[in-house]
């Protein structure tokens, strides 16, 4: 993936939300694995929470930090799978403006190569609310490490070419100014 390094690194502002019945910041590791990961890449993990597997407190989390300007994006890990209690994109849809549907393909595609067929039972998302970027992703530490390591990286560098996310935030609020 081509790097220009004649451009400035830009750090983001991310926050971790871990989606899980069972888990404690002790034992969180896919929570962890993208709070490291962040932080190497250089960017920062301004916010890190773990919430159970409940649409409304999943939603309470993501509008706390839409609303908050210091959160450029928002990474949940847990919750994405078709169980009963996997309600995390139900709590995407409630609050994105545009879903970035090819984050979703993507990370699919990238996971077949992994795991075959068991992707298809992956509904990890991304997607724009208020200028916020959030991004849906599995449960397990692998998935994590996929996204990051095989999208977000690429995509949360303003150095990435030929285009990358960071380079839109400016434009992300264009539609609310007055015209």
């Amino acid at each position: 993936m081509p790097i220009d390094p004649s451009l400035p690194f830009v750090p983001v502002n991310i926050a971790v939300l871990t989606v899980s019945d069972t888990r404690d910041l002790a034992s969180d590791r896919s929570g962890q694995t993208l709070q490291d990961r962040i932080e190497a890449a250089g960017h920062r993990c301004v916010a890190r929470e773990i919430v159970r597997d409940e649409a409304d407190a999943i939603e309470a989390v993501l509008r706390r930090w839409i609303a908050d300007p210091a959160i450029d994006c928002g990474i949940t890990t847990g919750g994405t799978g078709i169980t009963g209690r996997d309600v995390t994109p139900e709590a995407f849809q409630r609050v994105l403006e545009k879903e970035i549907e090819g984050f979703g393909e993507l990370f699919r595609m990238l996971s077949y190569q992994k795991i075959g067929t068991s992707t298809m039972q992956s509904r990890a998302l991304g997607g724009v609310a208020d200028g916020t970027y959030l991004f849906a992703l599995p449960g397990s530490t692998g998935a994590c490490k996929d996204a990051w390591d095989d999208i977000l990286l690429y995509q949360l560098d303003a150095r990435h070419r030929p285009c990358n996310l960071v380079e839109l935030m400016p434009r992300l609020k264009e539609h609310l100014k007055a015209a």
